[in-house]
């Protein structure tokens, strides 16, 4: 027997069933990570420009100490990067930006969770459908070349060739199914992530820019300076 009879033997005993079965299972996982991810999304949710205004008051008051203590209450990426700029204060401004940027890619790497799944996911589903489709193509081709495809007048009985053919392309729709809904799931995804982390950039430059004011309020020298020492 040759290798491609013998690689037909194995399909035809698989059947394309398991296919079928796959494509449930990515489909109910596809679903539970884009549930998770949008109540991830939801808790993390702040209104980001009152935030801004009530950050920028509080700095410009040089209140530090308790600018620090508002982004902490807040559940969102974008006040943890900025706190994380503020917590490194006493450091000086290049040190805060680095405590950003560590802050950020923290941030980012958590949105990101479950999204390659998904990616993947709406990739490849197509492809495992097609698989489907080409077992139960070759199911239906081995059927009409058997003699007891033949009708009782010696012609072709094409109903169950038909039949099975159609089953075979089911797998294919189903592929599509679960793909269309993962890519437009991980499209919004990462759109909320570029809306975050540009609304992030927007805060820490509010930050960034009392630290960085050559001439800060009097008030805010008061707090800045023993720190500023502590760095010398």
């Amino acid at each position: 027997m040759s290798l491609t009879e013998h690689l037909k033997h194995v399909l035809l005993d698989l059947h394309a069933s398991w296919v079928m079965w796959i494509l449930i299972v990515l489909s109910l996982a596809s679903i539970l990570v884009t549930v998770e991810r949008a109540l991830f999304f939801r808790g993390i949710r702040d209104d980001v420009s009152g935030l801004s205004r009530e950050l920028d008051g509080l700095l410009r008051a040089g209140r530090f100490r308790e600018a620090i203590e508002r982004l902490e209450r807040s559940p969102s990426a974008e006040a943890a990067a900025a706190a994380a700029g503020l917590r490194s204060a006493d450091l000086g401004p290049i040190a805060a930006e680095k405590a950003v940027a560590g802050a950020l890619a923290l941030e980012r790497s958590r949105m990101e969770r479950g999204l390659a799944f998904l990616g993947t996911l709406g990739n490849n589903a197509p492809f495992i459908g097609l698989l489907g489709t080409v077992i139960g193509i070759v199911e239906a081709f081995d059927v009409l070349g058997r003699p007891e495809s033949l009708s009782a007048t010696g012609s072709l009985a094409p109903q169950g060739i038909m039949s099975g053919i159609a089953e075979a392309l089911v797998a294919t729709a189903v592929g599509l199914f679960v793909a269309i809904p993962a890519v437009a799931a991980f499209n919004y995804f990462q759109r909320r992530i570029s809306t975050i982390m540009a609304r992030s950039e927007a805060l820490t430059n509010v930050v960034l820019a009392h630290l960085n004011a050559e001439t800060p309020p009097a008030s805010a020298s008061v707090e800045v300076r023993p720190a500023a020492r502590r760095a010398e």
